[in-house]
């Protein structure tokens, strides 16, 4: 491979076991201010920004009057359950093993950019990626592709590249973004979900991508309009 060609990552639920523990973070949240949430309905929203998750479990009305309250509490609630956050099987040697092979690696996350940071700090990546974007990088957040248009507009001279998620939000970002989207079931979303949804192949964890053809997958790159 050669510098032209990047692979990106989700990081919760990609790289990190966090999924369930964010969704126990939300449902605490909402019930801290009444706002009676079934945790399925929560999980099925994972992976959207927190920008978007109150109204998509709830509803308008709850985010205009207890958004950033909400998004407060959930904050609140997961710095208490971080600890016991584990990388997923076969993560931090995935992404050492792209960096070897001459792939350009980042990551892209909608999520908090501490928990972001930590993450990576968690699976020793720092010196294997060239760029971490988060939340706080663009303005919408996953499904939009935003994210991953201001990831490879950082990474100057990529003509190929792909993204690595696990949710139905990243498969959409990806494909909105014109890139293909290579997903993962340690999320917790359906192979059929993701499939249907526009995955080119789905995996069990980061360990069953370990060896796969990733040049197959990659698509071009369109460079942003200036």
């Amino acid at each position: 491979m050669t510098a032209t060609t990047a692979v990106l990552f989700d990081i919760d639920g990609t790289l990190v076991d966090s999924t369930y523990h964010h969704a126990v973070a939300w449902h605490r949240a909402f019930a801290r201010h009444d706002v009676a949430q079934s945790l399925w309905r929560i999980h099925r929203a994972i992976g959207m920004g927190g920008d978007r998750l109150v109204a998509q479990v709830a509803d308008d009305e709850t985010e205009d009057r207890l958004g950033d309250l909400l998004r407060d509490a959930w904050r609140e609630e997961y710095l208490e359950l971080r600890k016991e956050v584990r990388p997923l099987p076969g993560a931090r040697p995935l992404i050492a093993g792209l960096r070897d092979e001459g792939y350009r690696v980042a990551l892209a996350s909608s999520g908090d950019p501490q928990f972001s940071r930590e993450a990576v700090e968690m699976l020793g990546i720092g010196g294997d990626i060239e760029l971490l974007t988060t939340s706080e990088d663009v303005d919408a957040s996953k499904p939009e592709p935003d994210l991953l248009g201001e990831t490879l507009s950082r990474m100057d001279g990529v003509e190929r590249a792909l993204l690595v998620g696990d949710t139905v939000y990243d498969v959409a970002a990806a494909s909105r973004a014109g890139l293909a989207c290579v997903a993962l079931l340690s999320g917790g979303v359906g192979r059929a979900e993701l499939m249907e949804a526009g995955a080119v192949t789905v995996a069990a964890a980061p360990e069953d991508l370990l060896g796969l053809q990733w040049q197959v997958y990659l698509s071009a790159v369109t460079p942003p309009a200036r």
